[in-house]
């Protein structure tokens, strides 16, 4: 397969010739338009089809800094998130279609403060904990920087302050050595990849591909501002029938509704990611990669990795209380399905932005290990009669902000190659 680059546009160029020409007169302006015209279409007539003979499934160079192809080899490096100054998001459409009812009362009140400090600071603690932990598994651990997520912003779109830099696997996917920024449905994350720039650049300079996806206007036009959401009855229904708070007016998506197995990455349509995202990263990744569309009977659909998580070749863990309607896609191709057991956190522990169900939320340092809830003892054994070792931490208090410990990371190297586990 070969690969093609064409030559941008040349609208800068004939911008410039007429700012040229706006300043020494309409004959230079003639001569400078002649001039780019004529370079242009020499430059068109030579180099807009030059051709890459470098084959799409080339292997990644050794020392590139990025590598990843599924979920479970041999984790040797990783970005985990931060806590420190996360905010509550505004209560937009977006997030309350996002959230359950007990806490719009929390976000009405707190939209663009600071989450409860004591939390954060125990938060912070569990974290830094958990990177302690992974370097002594050998992991290589990188963060984001701190960002104050107070400060409002404003678009001419839209005016939010900013949530945090806790969650890398929402915002990015590492497929083989590139590093795909997601463009985000939430305006209060707008601005997220700010805080992973820094990290990205260094990586890109070592090597790495680094491709950001369209960032949305995020617009009114991207909401159903009357999305009616009063009881989960109404978003089971709604969800039933693929109808969600994003519409197609815009392509968007977050990095946490794909989950890799090697050739084969499944996504959801959800409430952060629509079909024009989807569309948008399967013409991407093609012919490389297949994306597969899944759909789960979820009542709020946001981010797969609690609902569906592939935790080594053909072994995946399916939330029972949210069915996959393609379960069978995986049954037939030989894989184990292993329905995990109901979650032990507390119903007064605070979960403001996701279910108990985070305790499938799972790390894989490689086949054998698996970084799990210090809390959860029945996913403990599960894994235990399943032959992996488990790895035991505790994030309480880092759940509450929204994830498990796959969301708080985003494996930027594993040790591995590409495959396919499904042919």
């Amino acid at each position: 397969m070969l690969r093609v680059r064409c030559l941008r546009g040349g609208s800068r160029g004939a911008e410039a010739a007429h700012y040229i020409g706006s300043q020494l007169g309409r004959s230079f302006t003639g001569w400078v338009q002649r001039t780019f015209q004529s370079t242009q279409a020499a430059a068109a007539s030579q180099n807009s089809c030059a051709v890459d003979d470098n084959k799409v499934t080339a292997p990644v160079p050794e020392d590139c800094p990025v590598c990843s192809y599924n979920e479970w080899d041999p984790l040797e490096e990783v970005i985990v998130g931060r806590a420190e100054n996360a905010c509550v998001p505004p209560f937009s459409v977006e997030v309350k279609a996002n959230t359950y009812e007990k806490n719009w009362e929390f976000y009405q009140k707190f939209g663009g403060q600071s989450f409860p400090r004591d939390h954060l600071k125990k938060a912070i603690a569990e974290i830094e904990e958990m990177c302690n932990i992974l370097k002594m598994e050998g992991v290589i651990v990188k963060r984001p920087e701190p960002i104050d997520w107070s400060v409002k912003y404003k678009t001419p779109d839209f005016e939010s302050t900013g949530m945090y830099a806790a969650m890398p696997r929402d915002i990015l996917l590492v497929v083989g050595n590139e590093i795909i920024e997601a463009p985000m449905a939430w305006r209060a994350r707008f601005f997220e990849y700010r805080a992973y720039r820094p990290v990205i650049k260094d990586y890109f300079h070592r090597g790495a591909k680094w491709t950001t996806a369209p960032k949305p206007t995020m617009a009114d036009e991207l909401y159903y501002q009357d999305y009616p959401i009063h009881s989960v009855q109404d978003r089971h229904k709604l969800a039933a029938q693929g109808k969600f708070v994003t519409t197609e007016f815009e392509p968007c998506f977050d990095a946490a509704d794909f989950i890799r197995a090697g050739r084969d990455i499944f996504v959801q349509r959800s409430q952060v990611t629509n079909n024009s995202g989807i569309e948008w990263m399967r013409r991407h990744l093609a012919p490389e990669y297949r994306v597969h569309t899944l759909s789960f009977k979820d009542p709020n659909p946001m981010h797969i990795d609690a609902t569906l998580n592939i935790i080594g070749p053909g072994l995946v863990l399916s939330n029972p209380d949210r069915p996959c309607h393609q379960i069978e896609f995986f049954k037939k191709a030989g894989w184990t399905v292993v329905s995990p057991p109901l979650p032990l956190i507390p119903d007064d522990h605070p979960l403001w932005m996701s279910s108990k169900w985070l305790s499938m939320n799972v790390l894989m340092l490689d086949e054998k290990r698996v970084m799990v809830d210090a809390n959860e003892i029945p996913i403990q054994k599960m894994f235990e009669n399943l032959g992996i070792s488990t790895i035991k931490v505790n994030i309480r208090h880092a759940n509450s902000l929204g994830g498990g410990f796959h969301c708080w990371t985003c494996d930027i190297r594993r040790r591995g190659t590409l495959q396919s586990y499904l042919d």
